[in-house]
């Protein structure tokens, strides 16, 4: 008799366990479906359900309804606590932020899912700068939004009949994030993982850890990892890419939130490995004017012979002093290009070159620059790799009664010179001063008739 009463307790338990398994999601089981109520619908949007916010938290009374399309997922351990929706599958307006007491939420409302939310008694509020929806909890007599516990989200939260909707991120960047994405699914390219933190873990263990994304532009945006998360040890990508993840925000901070490593695709080259540095022999100097008359007048001109434009990033301009052997001044030439076969006319005094000129230079330095000379010092034109390309004067020598003396004069480069030279070569020169020394022509020059700037 004891031996069949405990043969009948085993197959119950066996039974019993079996029916738990059941409603277990894993590899080999589905998690259980709600049936879909057919008499609920939504009678306001998102956007003016957070609309009814105003300064302080409010208890929702009336049978108001929401509909959205879930975008989180706590599977991989990354949301907890939380579930973000967004009114549509495609192109987004709003999001919101549910605070619910649900472990395993992904069982019940999968991302792509479209429920119905009744939040009739749920409350309102904002904290650090987010609208958020959920039950109530007090902190210091203080009521603010808490997690709805789990024994009443099914009395609130709903599945649709609708099928599973395929969810498309909105595609933005950095610098057009905005209030109205938060809670949504969004998509930023050309990102990477800040180059001090390639390598380490996504979050410390048992941390919430925030770690940099970066774009080509080097704007940053927080990305917020959980330290319990399934990848918590795992190492962030080295490379640039898209990213994709639910946007939230930390008072005046947006972050992003991803499901799982697979909302990251950086396999591409990172920005700073990018070329965006160019030499060219093309690139040399045509014209240094000292005026006999107008000191403010003075200037120097770049040519590009190529038909090609050409970023200046990284190119410096520089100036040796009289006999000085060491660098006297420097223009840092990034920020500019210059057109195919165009010239690019630097002044260190922008508005008197307008006045005498008739025309703005190209760049605006300061007095005792490069562009400043009297006459007698040195120039050089350096690449962004450090290469000295085109040259005027030797560097060490005092160009005064020299053949690259240009005191109360004009230096131009001869017509027939279409490269630079590191050299200096004075057959490739016509020299107006006051001296008229080693071959150099003895004729001050006047400002503006005897200067061409802007004309090669």
């Amino acid at each position: 008799m004891n031996f069949r009463i405990s043969n009948i307790v085993s197959i119950v338990a066996l039974l019993a366990l079996y029916l738990v398994m059941a409603c277990v999601k894993d590899r080999n089981f589905e998690p259980p479906k709600a049936n879909c109520p057919s008499d609920i619908s939504a009678n306001i949007t998102i956007s003016e359900l957070k609309s009814l916010y105003v300064d302080e938290l409010i208890r929702i009374q009336e049978d108001l309804v929401i509909e959205g399309y879930v975008v989180s997922s706590d599977l991989a351990g990354n949301f907890f606590g939380t579930l973000h929706i967004q009114d549509n599958p495609t192109n987004p307006t709003q999001g919101l932020q549910l605070e619910v007491d649900l472990r395993d939420s992904h069982l019940f409302y999968e991302v792509g899912s479209k429920i119905l939310l009744k939040t009739k008694g749920l409350y309102l509020g904002m904290s650090k700068g987010v609208i958020k929806l959920g039950g109530v909890f007090s902190a210091f007599g203080n009521p603010s939004v808490g997690r709805l516990p789990a024994a009443k989200v099914g009395q609130h939260l709903f599945n649709s009949c609708d099928p599973m909707q395929e969810l498309e991120p909105a595609k933005t960047s950095i610098n057009e994030l905005e209030d109205s994405m938060i809670s949504t699914l969004i998509q930023l390219n050309n990102m990477e993982v800040s180059l001090i933190q390639v390598g380490q873990s996504f979050a410390e263990k048992e941390e919430e850890t925030i770690r940099t994304l970066i774009n080509c532009e080097d704007l940053e945006l927080e990305l917020l990892n959980s330290g319990y998360s399934d990848f918590q040890a795992s190492p962030l990508p080295e490379g640039n890419g898209t990213i994709t993840g639910v946007l939230i925000k930390e008072n005046k901070d947006y972050q992003l939130v991803i499901r799982d490593t697979s909302d990251i695709d950086f396999t591409a080259m990172r920005c700073e490995d990018l070329v965006d540095e160019f030499t060219s022999t093309k690139l040399f100097i045509s014209e240094l004017a000292d005026p006999d008359n107008d000191a403010g007048a003075r200037f120097v001109e770049l040519y590009n012979s190529d038909s090609e434009m050409l970023d200046l990033k990284g190119w410096t301009l520089r100036r040796y002093t009289n006999d000085n052997t060491e660098v006297s001044s420097i223009i840092d030439l990034s920020g500019y290009v210059v057109q195919g076969e165009s010239t690019f006319v630097i002044s260190p005094n922008a508005s008197q070159f307008h006045l005498v000129y008739g025309f703005p230079p190209d760049h605006s330095v300061s007095s005792n620059s490069p562009a400043d000379s009297n006459g007698d010092d040195n120039l050089q034109l350096v690449d962004p790799f450090g290469n000295v390309m085109d040259s005027f004067g030797v560097v060490g020598e005092d160009g005064s009664g020299t053949n690259h003396e240009f005191e109360d004069g004009r230096a131009f480069r001869n017509e027939n010179v279409t490269e630079a030279n590191p050299l200096f070569t004075f057959s490739e020169w016509t020299l107006f001063n006051d001296s008229g020394e080693a071959g150099t022509i003895n004729r001050p020059q006047n400002a503006p008739e005897d200067f061409n700037p802007g004309i090669r």
